[in-house]
């Protein structure tokens, strides 16, 4: 099939979508930069080539997580329901609390007090792993098994779902907010980069300083996505059969949920209750979705795409 630049129905749709998304954050969500480089990454893909297109229309679970993320700043989890931020610390010291210097403390209470460099780079190492990883083998799918990407990246948006329903039922301050601010709510605050910003001093950058500003959530420690998403990339790299990869993802598995405890932006409750929206996930995805209708669209889809 010739590639058709500028389709007129496909156009119009496009151009209508890609208005309605700029009037959408200028009028409620606040317009930013990122926004524009959005619109300009998936009008830029669309028109670009055949291939770029595809690329596209492949990715659109992961472009619809990121707009559902994003606008979530517009109401706001503590607005919903009261923020925990005690009860999970009490939780926390309770289960994997332990005697340091006279006195039990949490793993996060630990990491506070005992860092080191080497670990400081390698836990931002790690955790900027968490969407770039799931996005280039998305992105490596697309070319050997556009089926197995839209079951991928389907599963993505699933999950997320679970997740920012957790958010809003159980609204939970993150360790570094009782580090800051103890157990008294202030909902001013910004995000913060807790011990990331060893990683950011120790490499002269402000890397993790300016993502964190921009957290549409910061009350949403529970649970932790960051751990839920290489689980995700592992279970398909294993379903694909892809040793090394597998053995890969497995490494950035373990090597983010550590960092999220050592850089003190979750507990190690949240980590778990991450890999359990993970493994949820998989399962209404596999005996659920798949023996469904679903199944039958998705199939058709992805003959589009090839």
């Amino acid at each position: 099939m010739v590639f058709e630049r500028f389709p007129k129905k496909e156009t119009t749709v496009v151009l209508g979508l890609a208005v309605a998304y700029l009037l959408w954050v200028s009028l409620v969500v606040g317009l930013r930069n990122d926004h524009l480089a959005f619109v300009a990454l998936c009008t830029g893909l669309f028109f670009g080539s055949g291939t770029t297109r595809k690329v596209l229309m492949a990715l659109v679970f992961f472009a619809i997580y990121w707009v559902i993320y994003d606008s979530m700043r517009v109401l706001p989890n503590f607005e919903v329901n009261p923020v925990h931020v005690r009860e999970p610390y009490d939780i926390e010291k309770a289960m994997f609390g332990f005697q340091y210097n006279g006195q039990r403390v949490t793993p996060n209470e630990y990491f506070a007090v005992n860092t080191h460099p080497v670990a400081d780079v390698a836990s931002g190492l790690f955790y900027l792993c968490w969407v770039p990883v799931p996005i280039a083998f998305a992105l490596w799918l697309f070319f050997k098994d556009k089926r197995m990407l839209l079951d991928f990246s389907l599963s993505f948006l699933l999950v997320n779902l679970f997740g920012f329903a957790l958010y809003y039922a159980y609204p939970a301050a993150a360790p570094w907010y009782v580090e800051l601010h103890g157990f008294e709510e202030n909902f001013k605050i910004p995000g913060n980069e807790a011990g990331l910003a060893n990683f950011d001093r120790i490499l002269g950058v402000n890397l993790f300083h300016s993502m964190y500003a921009k957290n549409a959530n910061v009350f949403a420690a529970i649970p932790s996505l960051h751990s839920a998403y290489p689980l995700i990339t592992l279970y398909f790299g294993v379903k694909m059969r892809l040793r090394v990869a597998s053995f890969v993802f497995l490494v950035i598995l373990l090597g983010i949920w550590w960092a999220a405890v050592y850089s003190r932006h979750h507990y190690i409750i949240d980590v778990l209750l991450g890999a359990a929206c993970a493994v949820a996930t998989i399962l209404v995805f596999e005996k659920i979705i798949l023996k469904s209708r679903v199944d039958g669209w998705m199939g058709r889809y992805a003959a589009i795409l090839t």
